[in-house]
């Protein structure tokens, strides 16, 4: 029976000396790659230059990202591995690193290149919306939302903070759960509120199940971090659910 391929990172930092070895055999790795890999990367990498990511299927997307973790072999088994595993490329990149590190062929090198393709992509995408008028930029608040959150595989509790005109000030996480519990504390929501002189709130959080409808729990915490933002002059106002590939907003919904 045929063995599966294995692979072998490229050695931090991203520059190594020469004689570079094969750390799971011991064995000295080749000075070039072979033609059909060094071929392969070639047209990959031509093709995303000519015609951008839109045209390529996620396996080769996610080989042109480790190209540079494991630069002398050839990578599109992991690729498919990494995503049998997680399901789509933003679940690769935002898989938690131990679970990266699960996957045969997976090591530091890789998660770091996937890690930096996700903060690249968060960056980018909290660019659009902070210190921005969230009224006029909602899709844009939306998307970064989906972005920050929709892959999660557990909950994940985060506080949008405005200012009186309605701005986004900051946006903070304030919680991590289980798959389907985040632990809030209507107090510590409406205290960091005022640490930041906000003066109204957008709560968020996903369900790594994909379906956005609120529990019973939800309602209650939201009603809750309500009452308590009520006494002290702030405004809640909206708390959304993100889910595989929609949201549930309370306010359209009328929960609010």
């Amino acid at each position: 029976m045929a063995r599966a391929p294995a692979f072998h990172e490229a050695p931090l930092p991203l520059f190594a000396p020469d004689g570079d070895v094969d750390e799971a055999r011991g064995d000295a790795l080749p000075d070039r790659l072979p033609s059909y890999i060094a071929d392969h990367r070639k047209r990959l990498r031509t093709r995303f230059l000519d015609g951008g990511a839109t045209a390529m299927p996620d396996y080769e997307l996610l080989e042109l990202v480790l190209f540079r973790a494991i630069p002398r072999q050839d990578v599109k088994p992991l690729a498919r591995a990494l995503l049998d595993t997680f399901g789509d490329f933003n679940r690769v990149v935002t898989a938690p690193a131990p679970r990266l590190m699960a996957v045969k062929g997976v090591g530091e090198a890789v998660v770091l290149e996937l890690k930096i393709v996700e903060a690249a992509a968060m960056r980018m995408m909290r660019a659009r919306v902070m210190q921005r008028p969230v009224l006029s930029s909602w899709d844009a608040l939306l998307d970064y939302c989906h972005t920050a959150l929709s892959h999660r595989e557990t909950e994940c509790f985060r506080i949008l903070f405005l200012d009186r005109k309605n701005v986004l000030i900051a946006d903070e996480e304030q919680a991590r759960g289980t798959v389907d519990h985040v632990p809030v504390y209507p107090r510590e929501v409406v205290k960091r509120a005022l640490e930041l002189n906000a003066s109204a709130l957008i709560l968020v959080h996903n369900h790594p199940s994909g379906d956005p409808t609120p529990s019973q729990a939800d309602l209650e915490m939201t009603a809750q971090i309500k009452d308590a933002a009520q006494v002290l002059g702030l405004t809640l106002h909206d708390h959304l659910i993100i889910g595989k590939s929609r949201e549930l907003s309370f306010r359209a919904q009328g929960y609010l």
